[in-house]
């Protein structure tokens, strides 16, 4: 079983323990999943499966779209619905307008400071160990991108809202900044992940389905492995490129352009990654067991 199943994850469940529910599901295959989701956080939670876990690094890097509340005029150490409320505010009279208004102002390439509660760590101890201490310690600002942030409903004190965002944004942050920027404070009640690129409208499995499909010898919808990087170039290669490859020998190829793409033999089966310079020197990246075929 080698390819991507995405999964549909509960809240209340951390990524680890659905991976592993997956793994125990699927005999114990080697498994691995990308962009972890909160507890408290549902949705898509990319699973690579077999040989498809080479190329979990690479998508990690792609941007995800995540639909969140934002309950106005409290805020919670945690910046979510499971911390204690440690302020409250008053929440100003808003109006579609005026919210999508101030949301315009949080697109584009900016500068997020991580929460406390995370799992990075300073000097090898977690932050969310030193928070739950009462300590506090100074944390580098990160390059995020918003490539869109809008309004799907106001209500009451209440926002929902849709963010595609890059890689490393803290979606509880942002609600924080956005609550800020209308005059009052506010924190994340709820937040679900809608896709991760390339797999959106892409449907999701849950783990009840995939328990009734192992218990009754059915097939899990899992995606094939080359589908998680089909925004790179393909790149066709004859036997005697590919038994040099498999080898650990570059080569050169004209047809590669500098940069990373997928590699296939001359019957279509896709074999890894491979990467090329300016000089069209390719070289291995990731590379597929059935390359050694």
């Amino acid at each position: 079983m080698d390819g991507v199943l995405l999964l549909d994850k509960p809240v209340g469940l951390s990524s680890n323990a659905a991976l592993q529910r997956v793994r125990w599901l699927a005999g114990r295959i080697k498994a691995g999943h990308t962009g972890s989701l909160d507890p408290l956080a549902s949705g898509m939670l990319p699973i690579c499966l077999g040989e498809a876990t080479k190329l979990a690094g690479e998508m990690l890097s792609q941007r995800k779209c995540y639909r969140f509340g934002v309950q106005l005029g409290e805020r919670s150490e945690t910046g979510d619905a499971e911390g204690t409320i440690v302020e409250r505010c008053v929440v100003p009279p808003l109006t579609p307008e005026a919210v999508t208004a101030v949301l315009g102002r949080f697109q584009g390439v900016q500068q997020q400071i991580p929460p406390m509660y995370t799992a990075l760590k300073r000097q090898g101890e977690p932050l969310y160990r030193l928070a739950r201490q009462g300590v506090s310690v100074e944390r580098e600002p990160r390059q995020i991108a918003i490539a869109a942030l809008e309004l799907l409903e106001l209500a009451d004190a209440r926002l929902q809202l849709r963010v595609l965002c890059s890689k490393g944004t803290y979606v509880r942050v942002l609600a924080e900044d956005i609550a800020r920027a209308l005059g009052t404070c506010g924190r994340l009640h709820e937040l679900r992940r809608e896709f991760v690129e390339p797999f959106e409208g892409e449907p999701m499995a849950s783990l009840e389905q995939l328990q009734a499909a192992a218990e009754s010898g059915s097939g899990w919808p899992v995606l094939p492995a080359d589908r998680a990087v089909s925004h790179l170039p393909a790149l066709s290669l004859d036997a005697v490129s590919v038994r040099a490859l498999a080898h650990g020998k570059s080569l050169v190829s004209a047809a590669a352009l500098p940069g990373a793409c997928r590699l296939y033999d001359e019957a279509g089966r896709f074999l890894g990654l491979g990467e090329a310079d300016s000089a069209h020197m390719l070289r291995v990246r990731r590379l597929f067991a059935a390359a050694q075929q």
